[in-house]
């Protein structure tokens, strides 16, 4: 994944803050993700599953609204229709600068308002709400004690997630009475209800509102066990993961990838600048990422360095082992491979012939599973040592290194 950070203006002319996560790869689809109610685009779930999507080849721009994060503007001037146009603003934007939207996707309140706005985004196919009210008067139930006081004296400075927002007279007027049946009853795209059974913020019946005023096609996934804000990575995964799975079949197919992409032999590995050493993977149609521990400086999203060279080790002995097995019609039900990795002193290395004073160190831990004797069990230990990565490691491996321009 690549990140772009950019401000772009809204219909007041105010610049909103906005970041652009992509693929390495061309992307498939281009995605507007609205963050939920006064989280801003940074919101860990908002973050999550744009980086997720980007593994499947989707780009991803989300914002700050007018007044949050890094954007422009005053929150007391605005409300659920402001934000509507902010995320049709940043639809015309992500068309002109980089490929026309094609899914749009809200958490929460931003859930209501993608619903809101996609009769104005001719070119999204596909809709996406996760934990989204049906009314999105339900929001004042954030504040319901200071409602009556909004009224009276026109704001009121409340707290949300622990933080002052002024909440205007304006703000609830413009909610009031706002529900989404028209927008449901003729979206014309594709839709995807994201909810939580146990959301105790936006309660499951919303889901089932919309899910009932919306027309096919359609479809609902439960979130079980999830709460409002998808806090966990785990439901942030699987909600993009789904998006990514279901979204395919409403989408047109994009261009393939670049011929030095699917070159035969090649990976690539790039910087994502997401973090200090998060690493993007790229070998035919498949994107892994490599990263470093919390503890050495990186953000832990991925496997490490030698954790690739030990899970390579690993594959090429189980499938090798699998492959003499059904050569030989041993009767293996199961392999599996344990690796660690470490440094030794060369004098406690009883194979090792080196001048050097530490040596790397692999061990191997193979488990067998299957009613087979006991030299049938010696001769797949013994194949183990034949797999073409072991002898790769265990050979001499000349690297050449040159500079490419």
């Amino acid at each position: 994944m690549r990140s772009s950070r950019f401000n772009f203006p809204n219909a007041k002319g105010e610049l909103l803050a906005a970041t652009l996560d992509e693929p390495l790869g061309k992307p498939t689809a281009y995605a507007l993700f609205a963050h939920c109610f006064t989280c801003g685009q940074n919101n860990l779930a908002a973050k999550r599953i744009a980086e997720r999507l980007t593994e499947h080849g989707i780009a991803v721009l989300r914002f700050d609204f007018t007044g949050l994060g890094s954007s422009e503007g005053e929150f007391a001037n605005t409300h659920f229709s402001s934000n509507v146009d902010d995320l049709v603003a940043a639809a015309d934007h992500l068309r002109k600068s980089y490929g026309a939207p094609s899914i749009l996707i809200g958490h929460s309140l931003g859930g209501a308002a993608v619903l809101a706005a996609s009769h104005r985004i001719a070119d999204a196919r596909a809709v996406v709400t996760i934990a989204a009210p049906y009314d999105p008067s339900h929001v004042t139930g954030l504040f319901k004690d200071e409602v009556d006081k909004i009224r009276a004296q026109g704001k009121v400075e409340v707290k949300l997630a622990g933080r002052p927002f002024t909440i205007t007279r304006e703000f609830l007027d413009d909610i009031a009475g706002k529900t989404l049946d028209d927008k449901l009853a003729h979206l014309g795209k594709a839709l995807l209800v994201f909810h939580s059974p146990t959301d105790d913020t936006v309660g499951i019946d919303n889901a089932s509102h919309i899910f009932l005023a919306a027309k096919h096609p359609k479809s609902f996934v439960s979130l079980a066990g999830a709460d409002h804000l998808l806090t966990k990575k785990a439901d942030a995964v699987y909600v993009a993961d789904v998006i990514a799975g279901w979204a395919g079949r409403y989408l047109e197919q994009a261009e393939g990838m670049t011929e030095e992409e699917v070159e035969e032999g090649l990976v690539l590995v790039r910087e994502t600048h997401a973090g200090k050493f998060q690493q993007a993977i790229l070998t035919g149609p498949h994107r892994l990422i490599a990263d470093e521990p919390e503890k050495l400086g990186g953000m832990n999203s991925g496997p490490g360095p030698y954790d690739y060279l030990l899970a390579a080790l690993g594959a090429c002995t189980s499938m090798t082992i699998r492959l003499y097995a059904e050569f030989k019609k041993i009767p293996l039900k199961d392999v599996s491979v344990r690796l660690t990795h470490g440094k030794i002193h060369a004098k406690d290395c009883e194979t090792c012939d080196t001048k050097v004073s530490t040596v790397d160190r692999i061990e191997r831990f193979i488990t067998l599973e299957g009613p087979f004797d006991d030299e049938q069990r010696q001769k797949l230990m013994e194949i183990a040592d034949k797999c073409p990565v072991h002898k790769s490691l265990s050979g001499g491996i000349e690297i050449v290194t040159q500079e490419r321009r």
